[in-house]
């Protein structure tokens, strides 16, 4: 069971919407550790903290977590912008010791190049017709808040969530012919660049596949699909789903690789798995000069 990756890459997780799984993703990032952390644009939704987005304590712990993975583990945070969070523009780029702000990246392991970008760049409705795009940020934030009506009562049933959007966007024919278009053209994107992969978000769709000799990558979202990017350290890439995952399993796996003397790399300190203290991420980290 690996816990400690090479690279780990979250993208679209739109800190201060309702819709936003901040607590999960907080607690997803606590089970494990990597050398490079890749936040893939829309980390905070600017676009609706203008509106009618509040910033609650939860989406505080998120970076809080950040923080301490720079202090404790010294993992190297690379903040891309999206379009939900163009008010970096104002800064880019920007870098203080482990975190770096900036557009995009060419990211290289084990001999391969992958170009990083949110992905809003070649996403012409959002780049020329901003008007729409807000049109859409609205019709799907819409459709959250109908999501979250619907799986109250599947839950109440005992149902599994069901995701009323991806059901939408499966179905509606223009929509599927968007994102196949989007995804070839990040491909086109890739090879211009000399790169062998592309890596990137924006349309809440994960994916890993090969787009005509380009491995395409897309991180998903933690709005609804709560999905990751992990590259392990012989170059070899996976999604991660928040649901798929059994936290129990992987705290027993790590108490035991801990009493059988194994390396720490691939474990949680026996003092935060016995005597782990729930509010930790409420404070923020010690910063050493």
């Amino acid at each position: 069971m690996k816990t400690h990756f090479k690279t780990i890459v979250v993208s679209d997780v739109h800190l201060g919407t309702r819709g936003s799984k901040a607590k999960e993703i907080a607690r997803f990032l606590k089970q494990y550790r990597c050398e490079n952390l890749i936040l893939n644009g829309d980390i905070i939704d600017g676009w609706q903290l203008k509106k009618s987005g509040t910033w609650k304590r939860k989406h505080t712990r998120f970076f809080n977590r950040i923080l301490k993975m720079i202090e404790n583990h010294q993992t190297k945070v690379y903040y891309l912008r999206g379009n939900h969070d163009d008010f970096l523009d104002q800064i880019l780029p920007l870098q203080i010791g482990n975190l770096s702000i900036q557009t995009d990246m060419i990211y290289e392991s084990q001999g391969k190049k992958y170009f990083i970008t949110h992905g809003d760049i070649f996403d012409s409705i959002t780049t020329n017709l901003r008007w729409i795009a807000y049109l859409g940020d609205v019709g799907y934030t819409f459709l959250l808040w109908l999501n979250r009506i619907v799986n109250h009562y599947r839950f109440k049933r005992g149902l599994p969530y069901y995701s009323l959007s991806q059901y939408v966007k499966s179905k509606v024919k223009s929509a599927v012919s968007y994102i196949d278009e989007y995804e070839k053209e990040l491909a086109k994107m890739a090879r211009s660049k000399g790169c062998d992969g592309i890596i990137c978000g924006h349309i809440h769709k994960a994916e890993d596949r090969e787009i005509e000799g380009v491995h395409y990558l897309n991180s998903g979202d933690w709005v609804e699909t709560m999905s990751a990017l992990a590259e392990d350290h012989e170059g070899n890439w996976q999604l991660i789903y928040y649901n798929e995952i059994d936290f129990k399993e992987i705290r027993d796996h790590q108490i035991t690789s801990f009493f059988e003397g194994e390396s720490q790399d691939n474990i949680i300190p026996l003092r935060q798995v016995s005597f782990e203290n729930k509010n930790d991420d409420l404070d923020p980290p010690a910063f050493r000069s």
